[in-house]
């Protein structure tokens, strides 16, 4: 590292979840918050400037190669990348099959590749998938394969990907976010090169305001019953997924990558053995 440079953690992602993590990991290290909305980021990066945490801010499309590229080149000269914690994405009300694909599948594949180059040895990184991964049903290990190894510019041209699979942005979802634990598994390796570790958090429902927006819309009830029926009977907290992420990128967590970490307070385990079945 140059001079007075401190290690970097990149944030993607300025949601709730993101800045979580960064304040369990991110004291005496210089943050960079990115974001597709700007003063997204330098909102949430007033809150952690004001709570003792060096703080920037930048702008990414992860749905573009040279928006990545950009800020890898940006975070790269301003010092030495020891964490990536990437929890920018799209839900199903928020955008179509096309974008979803392109955001949370494309996107996360593309920001791996790109940090790969980049981060430290002994560095790690967490992806933020969802538990909306684990609902669906078992792909063939060719499937699997496919969506753990593409090349990133082939991604969206597998054929079980186009529009006659993928019917609505809730099944695009679910194929993105377990293509996500997917490419983790097998990027892992490559990051292994460079001494560096990679893994995933399958969240469930945890209580953010775009979470407060689905309670409140036409989905509500059914969220509701979600957590009403599982083991735990609650939501989750951003800090629950913050703990676990930190673990992950911790030295105690020096033996664990290319893992996925299901934190849903076992909605999954409801969904296919419990009350939450589609066939109970």
């Amino acid at each position: 590292m140059k001079g007075n440079q401190k290690s970097i953690i990149v944030v993607i992602g300025a949601g709730s979840i993101g800045q979580a993590i960064a304040r369990r990991v991110g004291f005496g290290k210089h943050i960079i918050l990115a974001d597709l909305l700007l003063e997204n980021a330098e909102t949430a990066a007033k809150v952690l400037i004001d709570a003792g945490f060096e703080t920037s801010t930048e702008m990414v499309d992860i749905s573009s190669r040279e928006s990545v590229q950009s800020l890898v080149n940006k975070v790269s000269f301003k010092g030495e990348v020891e964490g990536l914690i990437l929890a920018a994405g799209v839900s199903p009300t928020q955008a179509s099959p096309k974008k979803i694909l392109e955001v949370d599948l494309y996107g996360t594949a593309l920001v791996l590749e790109a940090f790969r180059n980049v981060i430290s040895n002994k560095g790690s990184g967490v992806v933020i998938a969802s538990m909306a991964g684990h609902r669906l049903p078992p792909l063939t290990i060719e499937q699997n394969k496919a969506l753990a190894t593409t090349p990133v510019e082939e991604l969206l041209n597998l054929p079980f990907l186009q529009p006659d699979t993928i019917e609505n942005s809730r099944i695009a979802y679910m194929y993105s976010k377990r293509g996500n634990s997917l490419r983790v598994a097998a990027e892992a390796l490559k990051w292994a090169n460079r001494g560096a570790r990679l893994n995933t958090i399958s969240p469930g429902i945890i209580i953010t305001p775009l979470a407060n927006e689905e309670l409140s819309g036409p989905l509500g009830d059914t969220y509701r019953r979600m957590i009403s029926t599982s083991p735990a009977g609650r939501a989750g907290s951003p800090d629950e997924v913050a703990n676990v992420a930190a673990l992950l990128m911790s030295q105690d967590g020096s033996f664990i990558t290319g893992s996925d970490f299901l934190i849903d307070g076992g909605v999954n385990s409801a969904y296919w053995y419990g009350d939450l079945s589609p066939n109970s």
